[in-house]
């Protein structure tokens, strides 16, 4: 058999398990999906353990055998390193996480202004977390920023507040009388942009408070120091 033929057959044997693989992962696909009616699968793909493939849903992964008949939930260690396959996974779908700044409702937030303000954060909140009280102490040693504090409502009682808080003559420093010193917002009622906020919190998977975005789109959830919040701002605005 010629060179040629050999080459000819080869890439015809190549595509046809190239399309019997896709084949199988697109059945796959659709035989997961409807456990998951109101979510999308964001990923699947077969992993080098097990025989056992790799879905993400959201922020959950898991994985199933080749025919979806069982769902796996925890973690794959690695007994020679005693790492979390699982984890690791985890942390890079969490740092490749991107969610556009200006596809917020940015007209929404709470905007405060300091130095130049070129370098700009949005931060879902939530007035009752304790977490996020923290972090405005943090912000305080932050400079040259734009901050959008977008009310995000989600624990107990933090919806009337919130509603206070908005309502003020003074938004800015009803949030920040309230958040680094314990002084409650008068009552007063308006109409406020909660409402949009929480569906734009739920839309972009915000799960829980704080929850900062930057300019580049990265997404970091949870209270870090200030020096951190400095980093994530430098390296978002070298990267536009």
């Amino acid at each position: 058999m010629t060179m040629r033929w050999k080459l000819l057959i080869s890439i015809l044997v190549f595509g046809f398990f190239s399309k019997a693989i896709w084949a199988d992962e697109a059945a796959l696909r659709k035989a997961i999906q409807p456990h998951f009616a109101d979510s999308k699968i964001e990923s699947l793909k077969k992993t080098p353990y097990l025989g056992l493939y790799e879905v993400v849903v959201g922020d959950e992964v898991f994985y199933t055998d080749a025919k979806a008949d069982y769902f796996f939930f925890g973690h794959v260690i690695d007994t020679k390193t005693r790492t979390s396959m699982t984890n690791e996974r985890i942390q890079e779908i969490k740092a490749a996480r991107r969610v556009p700044l200006d596809s917020l409702p940015l007209e929404s937030a709470i905007k405060v202004v300091k130095g130049d303000g070129k370098r700009r954060v949005a931060i879902f909140t939530d007035p009752n977390c304790p977490y996020c009280k923290q972090l405005e102490k943090e912000l305080l040693n932050v400079t040259n920023v734009t901050i959008y504090t977008l009310l995000y409502p989600v624990l107990k009682g933090s919806m009337e507040l919130s509603k206070k808080i908005w309502c003020s003559d003074n938004k800015i420093k009803a949030w920040d009388d309230f958040m680094l010193k314990g002084v409650a917002p008068t009552s007063k009622d308006c109409e406020t942009p909660l409402d949009v906020l929480v569906k734009s919190g739920q839309e972009n998977k915000v799960s829980g408070t704080p929850t900062l975005i930057f300019a580049d789109g990265s997404v970091v959830g949870g209270m870090i120091p200030a020096t951190a919040i400095e980093e994530k701002l430098e390296s978002a605005s070298k990267s536009k």
